[in-house]
């Protein structure tokens, strides 16, 4: 006899994840924080938290990611102070790691000291991502993240607990580093662990230690210092009347030539003054009609698609080719490491690209108009001539393919959850495909898209500066990536994209910009036909930006940048995602389970666009899931 309380629709995961939401708002002391589940990357904001979603089979891997991030997220919110933070945080991306870091570690440390149950869940968490992302399988120091070691190495201070597997790899590879340039630094970590203000300068002095001490900034706290003192001075300079008496009398006899004049002659300086006033009274009439007269014009729309669409700040923006980000000695390095992660996977993204290069010549070969009057002399024909000589000479002419006056861009989603395999994977596919489109003619271009800077950057500092302003737009500093521009020749340009593999680039992505910032690119070359192709692992996501507007923000305007293209109609527009359902986003596109199958979705993706057989091009088209 079947449970009546159980009905066939109940999803058996449906319980845990009620009971698992209110044990984080119980932890994190905040009855009103939202708690939601998803495919996306876990995040967390001011008012809410989002962590990994829990399928109905619930398996134990599962489970524990989502109690262990469930358990950091609410620690962190008890005891972190975002005020504390932006007022310490360093101004470098190294030391705004290595910082976060330290922070992250101390506030699951405080927690496990008060509830030890939750170190377990973390420590579970902490394995997981360890996993994948391969620290267990890294043996030079190089390839391992200092930022992570140094969350680790206070973790481990703190609490006395052993690592999980993976993440003692990469402190036991840092250790020796750490610990010969801190010394014992860390001897009154017990003292500081719960005062968030003193842990954040004795952070400060460890990044420092660790020679990054030029990415910190100015110390806030002789700031403070200088302020007090300034105020102070000014308190001391501040004239009193007497002083006031004594420079009108300097005034005076400076122009004793003025004085002798209006002493004798009275009426002039009684004319001078109404003169003056009648001057001043006419600028006070015209002025209005002056303001608007040369009124300013309205500042341009930061995006085409929604006028509406705000941006606190535009001057920490920035544009920047791969060679720019790193020495060219330390892109080799990358390259060379990114082609030794992906060496298995070389054969079969090769053999697809042979596919997708056969299936273009094909075209090419069939792309010949025979038995012309004139053009280039068509020698397959010549027998004939020798045969019988009053025959004419044939020609033949070459037509222009479809895909002949073609530009391709791949716009690479360049966010942290990418990082791993999936950016390796995406890195490497972009490379064959470019080699494999110049080979037949196609101009190809490569971009990327993240952040300069984790939650806000130098954006959300003048934000906070400015007052903290309702709802003030995007709140982070973008960083738009040139890989390869489609006139450079790919052989000048191959190290660039080992620039993915390089640790601290890939931070926050705002996808609706990004696309219309490559869209325009597109609109000014003058192929005749143009194709852009996102590959991208989730929806917008920034937290700094998110938790000062609506929760829609990013999204609603990635939704309208991608209306506008496909309305224009301009560009050919479609996208792949990774373990994440962009279909909801673009009319064309495919969601792959596994970055594995990355390499033959942009084949068989970019092949259905130059197919000749507008049947065969939309059956492929037609595809919501790779198989």
């Amino acid at each position: 006899m079947k449970n009546s309380s159980s009905r066939p629709g109940d999803n058996p995961a449906d319980p845990f994840k009620k009971a698992l939401a209110e044990a984080t708002k119980t932890m994190a002391d905040d009855p009103d924080l939202a708690v939601s589940y998803s495919v996306d990357p876990p995040g967390q904001t001011n008012d809410a938290v989002r962590l990994p979603q829990v399928s109905r089979r619930m398996t134990r891997e599962e489970v524990l990611l989502a109690r262990g991030t469930a358990d950091a997220y609410a620690l962190r919110h008890r005891h972190h102070d975002a005020s504390i933070n932006a007022r310490y945080l360093p101004q470098g991306n190294m030391a705004r790691e290595l910082y976060e870091a330290m922070e992250t570690a101390r506030c699951e440390a405080v927690g496990a000291q008060d509830m030890p149950g939750t170190a377990g869940n973390i420590d579970a968490k902490i394995a997981v991502e360890a996993a994948r992302k391969g620290y267990g399988d890294i043996t030079d120091k190089a390839q391992a993240p200092l930022a992570a070691a140094a969350g680790y190495w206070i973790r481990q201070m703190a609490t006395g607990r052993d690592l999980p597997k993976g993440a003692d790899n990469v402190l036991e590879l840092w250790r020796d580093f750490i610990e010969g340039a801190t010394g014992d630094r860390l001897d009154n970590l017990d003292e500081v662990l719960r005062d968030q203000t003193a842990f954040a300068k004795l952070a400060r002095q460890l990044i420092d230690d660790l020679g990054y001490g030029d990415q910190l900034g100015d110390d806030p706290d002789l700031e403070d210092e200088d302020q007090d003192e300034g105020a102070d001075q000014d308190e001391e300079e501040e004239p009193d009347s007497t002083g006031s008496d004594e420079e009108d009398q300097e005034d005076e006899e400076a122009s004793p030539e003025s004085s002798q004049e209006q002493q004798d002659d009275p009426s002039q300086a009684q004319v001078s003054m109404d003169d003056m006033a009648d001057q001043e009274a006419g600028e006070e009439a015209e002025m209005p009609e002056a303001e608007d007269s040369h009124e300013p014009p309205a500042p341009q729309p930061i995006s085409d698609a929604d006028p509406n669409y705000t941006v606190y700040v535009t001057e920490y923006d920035e544009v920047v080719g791969a060679e720019d980000l790193a020495e060219p000695a330390e892109l080799e390095r990358l390259r060379a490491y990114l082609d030794q992660q992906l060496e298995p996977l070389k054969g079969a993204v090769s053999r697809l690209a042979n596919k997708l290069q056969r299936r273009l010549q094909a075209q090419q070969n069939r792309s010949w108009e025979f038995d012309l009057e004139e053009g280039i002399l068509d020698a397959g024909r010549l027998a004939r001539v020798v045969a019988n000589p009053t025959t004419p000479l044939s020609f033949k002419m070459e037509q222009d393919t479809e895909f002949r006056d073609t530009v391709v861009t791949l716009l690479l989603d360049n966010s942290g959850s990418m990082r791993g395999r999936p950016i390796s994977i995406a890195a490497i596919c972009a490379d064959v495909l470019a080699r494999t489109l110049e080979r037949c003619g196609v101009k190809v271009e490569i971009l990327g898209f993240t952040t300069r800077a984790w939650k806000g950057g130098q954006s959300r500092e003048a934000w906070l500066k400015d007052g903290r302003p309702q709802q003030p737009g995007r709140l982070n500093d973008l960083r738009h990536i040139i890989y390869k521009s489609a006139d450079a020749p790919w052989r000048r340009v191959r190290p660039n994209l080992g620039l993915m593999m390089k640790e601290g680039l890939l931070k926050e992505n705002i996808d609706g910009e990004a696309l219309e910032w490559a869209h325009r690119r597109m609109l000014a070359r003058n192929e005749v036909r143009k194709i852009l192709m996102v590959i991208s692992d989730g929806a917008p996501v920034d937290d700094s930006t998110l938790s000062v507007n609506p929760a829609n923000y990013l999204e609603k305007h990635l939704r309208d940048v991608i209306a506008m293209i496909e309305k224009r109609k301009a560009v050919e527009l479609l996208a792949i995602g990774i373990g994440h359902d962009v279909t909801r986003y673009y009319n064309r596109a495919v969601t792959i389970t596994d970055v594995e199958q990355l390499a033959g979705a942009m084949t068989e993706q970019l092949a259905a666009l130059f197919d000749a057989d507008p049947r065969a091009r939309a059956r492929v088209m037609g595809i919501r899931r790779a198989s």
